[in-house]
């Protein structure tokens, strides 16, 4: 017990720029996957057969093709064909990207739970396609898949642990620890703080997606 505390008291400021280099991370990535999840999701239940496809492939594509290969190609793939791209945004966009994929999926399945009448009802009323996708079908999405929205976003923050282990070599929670310990050969104690980070992190999630369902969540 006495090692861990003595780790973790001499590498706090390591630790907690580790910690708060991860956070950084998952923000940004989380936002790019909301965004870049949403739309994909509407091109996966729209009319056209051509953008339903477009969709399909980008989630199939995504969600089969290894982050760790993903980081490599858009940073030094990137690189070598002269896209001056820096390892933050690397990093980012392809945490977010790869993660958009399984948003996609998750407000899909959500749109589905959305009575057809509804869509009927608001086309007939004068509303658009996109209108009423906007304004009554995705609002209702978002509620239902709040839970596995939630299990996506728990994935992330873990698959970011990837992206600091890569040739990235951004300065996240596992980089740091793995530094210390090389330089304390405390392996064990180093990564259970690791632990622990990551841990804090998953269960903030946790905490701020079951209020968000006890608020928002439609029960069926």
């Amino acid at each position: 017990m006495s090692k861990l505390l003595d780790l973790l008291t001499q590498n706090a400021d390591e630790l907690a720029g580790g910690l708060w280099v991860t956070c950084r991370l998952v923000a940004g990535a989380f936002g790019i996957a909301l965004v870049v999840g949403t739309f994909v999701a509407a091109l996966r239940i729209a009319p056209s057969k051509w953008l339903r496809r477009l969709g399909g492939i980008y989630v199939e594509t995504l969600r089969n093709l290894p982050l760790l290969v993903l980081l490599f190609i858009s940073f030094a793939g990137l690189r070598r064909a002269g896209v001056p791209i820096g390892p933050w945004t690397a990093g980012i966009a392809s945490l977010g990207l790869y993660t958009a994929a399984y948003v996609a999926e998750v407000l899909r399945s959500g749109v589905f739970s959305v009575s057809k009448g509804q869509v009927e009802a608001s086309l007939s009323l004068g509303f658009s396609y996109a209108q009423t996708l906007r304004r009554i079908v995705l609002p209702q999405a978002f509620r239902t898949v709040l839970s596995p929205l939630g299990s996506v976003t728990i994935a992330m923050i873990k698959n970011s642990a990837i992206v600091g282990v890569s040739l990235l070599a951004l300065p996240d929670l596992l980089k740091e620890v793995r530094i210390i310990a090389a330089r304390t050969f405390e392996t064990t104690e180093a990564f259970f703080w690791a632990a622990v980070g990551y841990l804090l992190l998953t269960g903030a999630a946790t905490v701020v997606f079951r209020l968000l369902e006890r608020r928002f969540a439609i029960r069926r």
